[in-house]
Formats: structure tokens, sequence, C-alpha cells
């Protein structure tokens, strides 16, 4: 009688291995700590391998998580996070990336790109850590602090309306939109699992309180209006996602927009099997050819 032999399973991944050695230096009390946690937690029910992750991110507080996660990381320039994600996701499709930053990083110097990886449906996941302010750059005005707020560059108030991050998101084209809020861990690690998992451009807005120039209490006050979308809230319906996205006595979480699309990957991988028809056996020398200019 034989016996059979179990191949042992593999060990899960945990959270804690997603922790690098390089300790955090954010203010104590600020919102991006949960954000982090909250990755980790993700990626690990998600099973993620480091090795096979790439996260990338632009210049600012927030931007400083790539060194907190033991996977591949870059720390770009100030508000590129987005075109350095897109060319390592075109280059290697295989791979699972994930953009981060703040909202001066992504909405003001980054903007441009926000619009484009939107609208191209770029299959990542970009995690913004909306925190009303530019915290590294010692407390000005940002495109999301909202109108009539004091700040180090607004002595008598913002004059400018502030913009909502998941309004231009669902507007520029992304299939999928969501807000959530750094102190409430459960959702939030939801809401990173779902988006990380999303087939296409995947934007996740978290309100990542700033206590140095937001204020202590900014964590309490915005807990206290925290609300979930109301049962049967059609996700797939653009018009029923506006009544959410300027609020202010309230902070609604979940998923305001999804949408199923082919991403830019699917559309590039259509254009090359379409190009190659009835050149399947074109050598490299031959196509490099056609791009030699006439003498």
């Amino acid at each position: 009688m034989s016996s059979v032999v179990e191949t042992p399973a593999l060990p899960r991944f945990q959270p804690g291995d997603y922790k690098s050695d390089l300790k955090p230096v954010w203010c104590a009390g600020c919102g991006d700590f949960g954000v982090v946690s909250a990755m980790y937690r993700a990626m690990a029910e998600l099973q993620l391998e480091p090795w096979n992750t790439v996260v990338v991110s632009g210049i600012g507080c927030s931007s400083r998580l790539p060194g907190y996660v033991e996977a591949y990381g870059f720390n770009s320039v100030h508000g590129r996070a987005l075109p350095i994600a897109t060319g390592i996701k075109v280059a290697k499709p295989e791979l699972n990336v994930v953009a981060v930053g703040g909202d001066g990083d992504g909405l003001a110097i980054g903007g441009n790109h926000f619009l484009h990886a939107s609208r191209r449906n770029l299959d990542i996941c970009y995690v913004l850590m909306d925190n009303e302010i530019y915290g590294l750059t010692k407390g000005q005005a940002a495109p999301t602090t909202p109108s009539g707020d004091k700040t180090k560059s607004t002595y008598f108030g913002n004059p400018e309306p502030s913009v909502d991050p998941c309004e231009l998101a669902i507007s520029f084209g992304a299939t999928w939109v969501a807000r959530g809020f750094s102190g409430d861990m459960k959702s939030l690690v939801d809401l990173m699992v779902a988006g990380m998992s999303h087939h296409g451009f995947a934007f996740l807005n978290v309100m990542s309180p700033c206590v140095t120039w937001r204020g202590d209490d900014q964590f309490k006050v915005m807990k206290a209006k925290l609300r979930s979308l109301p049962e049967g809230y059609d996700r797939t319906n653009r018009a029923a996602a506006v009544p959410y996205l300027r609020e202010k006595e309230v902070l609604t979480t979940g998923v305001l927009y999804e949408a199923h699309e082919p991403s830019l990957l699917d559309r590039l991988e259509g254009q090359r099997t379409n190009a190659m028809v009835g050149h399947e056996n074109l050598t490299t020398e031959q196509v490099l050819e056609v791009f030699k200019p006439p003498f």
C-alpha cells in the first residue's frame, strides 16, 4: 500500500510581514498611521507577494509611505506618482501597483496626471491621503482646504472654493471611486481590498487628519460626522454619487461609484494583437526598418 505524501501548505503572509524596518516619522496622531496599518492588513488579506508589488509616491508627508512597506517602492518627485506608476504597470503588467500621496501632491501639482490616469483606466489603485492642507511645507492652503479656513497662507480665511477628490475622479473617468476615514480601520481595510482587486483605475480618497496644521480636534470632528452609504445605494449610477460629493455636515464613506470597462492594458493588448495580424514572422530588424528615415 503506497502512502500519499502531502505537500506542506505555504505559510500565509501576515500584516506584520509587510512592515519594513524603517520607522515612520509622522507626527504623533497623524491619520497616515491608520492608512499604512490598513494597507498592511489589506495586502495580507489579498496575499500580495512583496516581490511582485510596487508602492509609488510623490512628495509630502503621506508620500513617505513606500519606505514603511516591505515591497518595491519608489518615492518620486512632487506630483509625479501616477506617471511613474503608469510606466511600471505598462512595462510589467503582472505587478501589483499601488500609488499613494496627499491632496496637494495629487490634486495641485499632480492634478494633470490624475486626470489622465483616470481617463485611461490604468489598472492600479491610487490611495490619496487627504488632510486638507500642505503638511510638509508648513501649512499653507491646499486644493481641499475648506473655503474660509485660516491657514499659514490665508490669514483672513481661504478665499478659494475647495475641490472634492471623488468628484474629480468620477468626472475624469475613474471606474472605482471610494471615500474612507483613517480612524475607521475595518471599513478602510475593506475599501483597500476592494480597490486593489478592481480591474481598472481605482481611486480611494482617505480623510487623514493633520494634527499639526488642522488641529487636535479634527479627528474627533470627522469621527462624529461619519456615515455609511444607505442600504440599496446604486454604486453603478454616477448621478447617485452627486449628493455625497460636497458634504459639509456629514462624512459619508464607502464605494461611491463602480464601473467595469476595459483597462488601458486591455486596449493596448488589443492593439498589439491587431497589429500582428499578417506580420507574425517579422524580425526585429524588419520592424525597425519602418522607423528609419529615407535617404
